[in-house]
């Protein structure tokens, strides 16, 4: 089985980039391993595939239909940290990619990092500076403040209360009424 675990950190988060560019992704490890497996997590396809896997000798293992040139694992500081590269990048790389050690028939999994390949970058959004105003600073009262304290707000809970509370004091005299109505052998069902 998989399961996400601490004990393997993956970063970046999240990569966007553009197509025919090159990324990288570090997967650091705080436990013994014997290599780290890399695996690709496609949304649109629902598809786990597994990409390589490189032992602590740097010697790397391909899945079916991956291409070498594409796919390389570098490691650094003595087997704790492994960087997955890809190069050409392409939409069809889109997915979440995955850190992985094997331990005891398990695999754990990195937190995951998930990479868009864009054709064009979006531009960024140009900001137009507005003049500082010399406004009058507003006080906030004890009652605005109030107000304003949210979901928990003695304001907000109370009047719910109330209102469970009558409907729950509705549903039993609605229950005791029929109670007395109908004869006990019929609620039985005798």
């Amino acid at each position: 089985g998989f399961y996400a675990n601490l004990l393997l950190t993956q970063t970046p988060e999240h990569i966007l980039t553009q197509t025919n560019n090159k990324t990288e992704i570090l997967c650091e490890l705080k436990k013994e391993h014997t290599g780290v497996y890399w695996y690709r997590w496609s949304q649109e396809r629902q598809h786990f595939e597994f990409l390589v896997f490189s032992n602590t000798l740097g010697k790397a293992t391909y899945g079916t239909n991956v291409r070498q040139d594409k796919f390389r694992v570098h490691e650094a500081r003595s087997h704790s940290s492994y960087s997955l590269h890809i190069s050409h990048l392409h939409p069809s790389d889109n997915g979440t990619y995955y850190c992985s050690v094997s331990q005891s028939s398990q695999l754990l999994l990195g937190s995951g990092t998930r990479l868009s390949v864009v054709d064009a970058l979006p531009l960024p959004l140009k900001t137009t500076q507005t003049p500082v105003s010399k406004k009058p600073v507003q006080r906030i009262t004890k009652s605005k403040a109030a107000s304003r304290k949210g979901p928990c707000s003695p304001l907000v809970w109370i009047p719910l209360a109330t209102g469970v509370l009558l409907l729950l004091l509705g549903l039993v005299s609605t229950a005791h009424r029929l109670y007395r109505e109908y004869p006990a052998s019929i609620l039985r069902g005798a």
